[in-house]
């Protein structure tokens, strides 16, 4: 017996082995019925039978033996997409999906192979149903990473969100500490308070940013007219009260006038700078000149220090990446997200940024236009 008519024929006894299995996937399999534990898994049986009676070119078997099946345009998701989506949303792990498809992989060929004697199996149809199987599995499990990625960033964004009531009410009242000249000790606690806060600002907000742009949202802005070298004056004003033994420079020249969302540019330079002081030399100022163009405002921010290998400034910007350096003297203080979100901020202005790094310093780079 051909293995699609044999599949069609014993269909309720595959089912019931695939239910049985898919019950002992715990704890998500715990308080599911049958018709949840066999989910999809008669269409996707369905599916593997039209493809074994169906003819295809050796090209088109390879394709398919590697996951990589044409999709027709405009057609909904397959038996296998749709099967992936409800085991991630009923808790299945990735694990225990693929688990799913061996289990049936291993049973189906089982009883085929047991219905077929004394004759021999026809190999062909073995190597076919192992390619649908195949295309089932990285269909399945493309659908479930895509699942999962969203739910998670989802679940970061609402966090983030939600912590920023609290932390606000917390710096807040640090800074009301500070301003009552309570006496030495009170006044070191709040800055401790101010300074933790201002951290825990900064990571929110990499981190709010970061999911936007894995959900596909971008970074938002909202671009009005403006003066940048008064922003830039204010954010560096910022950084000192956080830094306060830090030397952070600003030389600005030309007319810094434009179109573009000031409190996300003076983003893109407080994670500029704080990179600076982070794997600049402590004991040499943070360099920021900003300089009015015809066309566009040139942002630089330079800081001495040991040079950076250009295998690490090719990924600079990649996101969750961190100087060499970072466990030793910054540990727990950054996501690796900053140079991340302002390459997104300057992109969202039409605006480019690079780096370069030598003996002598290290600086970025950001080209901005005037209107955009």
């Amino acid at each position: 017996m051909r293995l699609a008519d044999f599949i069609l024929r014993d269909m309720e006894a595959i089912l019931a082995q695939w239910e049985t299995f898919a019950g002992t996937l715990l704890p998500a399999a715990a308080n599911m019925r049958s018709l949840a534990l066999r989910d999809h898994a008669q269409q996707i049986l369905e599916a593997v039978a039209k493809d074994l009676s169906t003819f295809q070119t050796s090209d088109a078997q390879f394709e398919k033996s590697i996951g990589q099946a044409p999709k027709l345009a405009g057609a909904p998701e397959t038996a296998a997409q749709t099967h992936a989506l409800l085991r991630a949303r009923g808790g299945f792990d990735i694990n225990q999906l693929a688990a799913e498809y061996r289990a049936l992989r291993a049973s189906v060929l089982r009883l085929w192979i047991d219905e077929c004697q004394p004759d021999m199996p026809h190999l062909d149809d073995i190597i076919r149903f192992n390619e649908a199987i195949d295309q089932a599995i990285a269909e399945s499990i493309s659908f479930f990473s895509a699942q999962v990625d969203q739910a998670r960033n989802l679940l970061l964004g609402m966090l983030g969100h939600d912590m920023r009531s609290p932390l606000q009410t917390i710096l807040m009242t640090a800074s009301y500490l500070a301003a009552l000249n309570a006496g030495d000790k009170v006044s070191e606690a709040a800055s401790r308070l101010i300074r933790s806060g201002a951290q825990m600002q900064a990571l929110l907000d990499d981190m709010l940013d970061f999911n936007r742009t894995r959900l596909g949202l971008g970074i938002n802005i909202a671009p009005t007219e403006g003066d940048l070298a008064k922003r830039f004056a204010d954010e560096l004003d910022l950084v000192r009260a956080v830094y306060p033994d830090r030397q952070l420079d600003l030389d600005v020249a030309g007319n810094c006038q434009g179109v573009w969302d000031g409190r996300r540019l003076q983003q893109l330079l407080g994670n500029l700078v704080l990179n600076a002081i982070k794997y600049g030399a402590p004991d040499a100022p943070v360099r920021v000149t900003l300089t009015g163009e015809a066309a566009e405002v040139r942002l630089e921010v330079k800081n001495s220090g040991p040079s950076i290998e250009s295998s690490v400034l090719d990924h600079m910007f990649d996101p969750l990446q961190r100087g060499p350096n970072h466990q030793e003297r910054n540990a727990g203080s950054s996501l690796g997200l900053g140079l991340y979100i302002a390459r997104e901020i300057a992109k969202a202005h039409g605006g480019v940024i690079d780096a370069r790094s030598d003996e002598t310093e290290t600086v970025f780079v950001v080209r901005l236009p005037r209107h955009h």
